[in-house]
């Protein structure tokens, strides 16, 4: 009923529904006129043929044969009689009949129609909006940043300059409103000067404008953008991005930072102040055919042990877990508890695998960015790639098909640790990861995935660990909209932090039942502006306490929906 009111509202409100309104009541007057002439000329002609009929029955009559329903009770027998009645049809054919539904639909349901899509696809939002997120493109990244401020129930709003594709966004659920990009009267009418952050995903050349553009309304505003080319960044900050980021780089460094190769100590893959997340693969170590229980990793270095991730799937440990070659460690603990971690596998060599290299399968800017990380771990490395171009040296690149067994051989896939696959295509880089896996079952396979939808299916064909571009993107995006430093740690796990919900405030660990109820681990505590981490099943969850928390997108949602929502 609120709904339907503010369409009324709007519609009553138009001077253009106004101008309707009076044509309207011209037409009903002119209806009326026709209609008490038509029963007043009937009584003079049915007296004239000898006929008594009340006035009731003239306009009875009058109203029957305009709305050619024609009952034939009552009939004239003169042929002026006749003529009369075929008068009176035809007048009720053309304003009943033609007249009134096009008058109806002209003016009434097409605008009430117009309201209602403006309705849906607002152009302004209301004065008292703040801290959103104004979004300027609707693609795999923000659909997968929607998701999370979503869950998080933060507002946000998705810009659209055409109201066609406003429509298909709202259809889908999408909260949006037209506006041109460049214009900086859309950006006001978005409370930009109220908004937590924009978002802008377009091509680095509409990211420039929207920069520029924003600035024009809001030196303050937070402006995170999107580079494609690594020469926009310095554009983009000129123009008044707060950050540019660079998805493409980010995601090869974090596929490289999951390579099981050359000096394999800990890779750090999230911080929250004190705390820091590292991954430590198993494979070389002594840890290999222990329990968790007999590592002593606790004791040791008093590193916690949150979860495993064994071929792509992430598991929460118990002391009784088994440490397998195949094993990705993930660690939290202190800075110092990692530095003395690394420090002493690194002093005698233990980490040190077999110096082959580690394929890349495409020369693009993914590979490109992994290789540049290769480099600085000074780990061995070949690129497949179908063409050569200009640029590339014949030392670290293979030119040829990646599905021709030649190529590999030449890319000496029989010796090589791992293979990093990284194509544009979704569909190339899962026969590319069913192929590799058919020749060799102990090669690490690390993938890329350009749709969320498919991550599952490379987990099928045989990827040990796969990455999202847009999961990737989005990650970032809402860390930098919560001012963090937390990384993505794979694909479908996540670090995530929050106030004590209401429904836990007073409980302990032991008593709250997270981990049961929802997947999720509490990794740290943060009390009075001090972090403990590792916090132990007697630990109070107090009001105010910061709560850490490790676990998969499901895991997080679920604890979202059973303590927050």
């Amino acid at each position: 009923m609120k709904y339907l009111t503010s369409i009324l509202t709007s519609m009553s409100q138009s001077r253009v529904m106004q101008a309707n309104i009076r044509l309207l009541v011209k037409y009903l007057a002119v209806l009326f006129l026709l209609i008490a002439a038509y029963s007043t000329l009937f009584h003079y002609l049915m007296a004239a043929e000898g006929q008594e009929h009340s006035w009731i029955t003239g306009l009875y009559w009058t109203l029957v044969v305009m709305s050619t329903l024609g009952f034939g009770d009552i009939t004239f027998t003169s042929d002026l009689g006749r003529a009369f009645s075929i008068l009176v049809l035809l007048s009720g054919v053309v304003f009943l009949l033609i007249l009134l539904p096009f008058i109806f639909i002209k003016f009434f349901f097409a605008p009430w129609m117009e309201a209602e899509v403006r309705n849906r696809t607002p152009r302004e939002l209301p004065p008292d909006t703040r801290d959103h997120v104004i979004i300027t493109e609707y693609d795999a990244v923000t659909a997968s940043l929607i998701e999370k401020l979503k869950g998080y129930r933060l507002n946000y709003v998705v810009l659209a300059d055409d109201q066609q594709r406003a429509l298909e966004l709202y259809d889908i659920g999408v909260r949006v409103a037209v506006g041109m990009l460049d214009d900086p009267e859309t950006y006001r009418r978005m409370r930009v000067h109220q908004a937590a952050l924009v978002v802008a995903t377009n091509t680095d050349q509409v990211n420039t404008n929207i920069a520029f553009t924003v600035r024009e309304i809001s030196e303050n505003v937070p402006i995170i953008t999107t580079a494609e080319s690594p020469y926009s960044v310095d554009i983009l900050e000129m123009a008044g991005s707060s950050r540019v980021l660079q998805i493409h780089d980010l995601l090869g460094r974090s596929l490289a930072g999951w390579t099981i190769a050359g000096d394999c100590t800990s890779n750090v893959i999230g911080r929250y102040q004190d705390l820091v997340i590292v991954q430590a693969p198993a494979i070389g170590t002594p840890l290999v055919g222990k329990t968790l229980l007999e590592s002593r990793l606790r004791e040791t270095y008093g590193l916690s042990v949150v979860g495993i991730w064994e071929r792509g799937t992430f598991t929460i440990p118990t002391p009784d877990t088994l440490i397998d070659r195949t094993s990705v460690l993930v660690l939290a603990g202190s800075q110092k508890s990692v530095a003395d971690y690394d420090e002493v596998y690194s002093f005698y060599h233990i980490y040190k695998i077999a110096g082959d290299p580690v394929i890349i399968i495409g020369g693009g800017r993914i590979g490109n960015a992994i290789a540049s990380r290769f480099r600085e771990r000074e780990i061995p490395f070949l690129i497949v790639e179908k063409t050569k171009r200009k640029g590339m040296d014949d030392e670290h690149y293979v030119f040829g098909d990646a599905a021709d067994i030649d190529t590999l051989h030449k890319a000496w896939v029989e010796k090589a640790p791992a293979a990093l696959i990284t194509t544009r295509d979704d569909d190339t880089n899962i026969y590319l990861t069913k192929y590799l896996r058919s020749l060799r079952q102990d090669l690490q396979i690390l993938s890329r995935a350009n749709q969320d939808r498919n991550v599952s299916t490379l987990h099928r064909a045989g990827a040990d660990f796969v990455m999202s571009y847009a999961s990737l993107g989005a990650n970032a995006i809402f860390n930098f909209l919560r001012k963090e430093d937390t990384l993505l740690l794979a694909e479908g796990l996540n670090i995530f932090h929050l106030k004590t919900p209401r429904s836990l405030a007073g409980k302990t660990l032991a008593e709250s039942r997270i981990r049961p109820r929802t997947g999720c681990t509490v990794i740290a505590l943060e009390h009075e502006g001090a972090t403990t981490t590792n916090p132990g099943p007697g630990s109070t969850l107090a009001t105010g306490d910061e709560i850490i928390l490790i676990g998969t997108y499901e895991a997080e949602r679920a604890f979202l929906h059973e303590f927050v929502t």
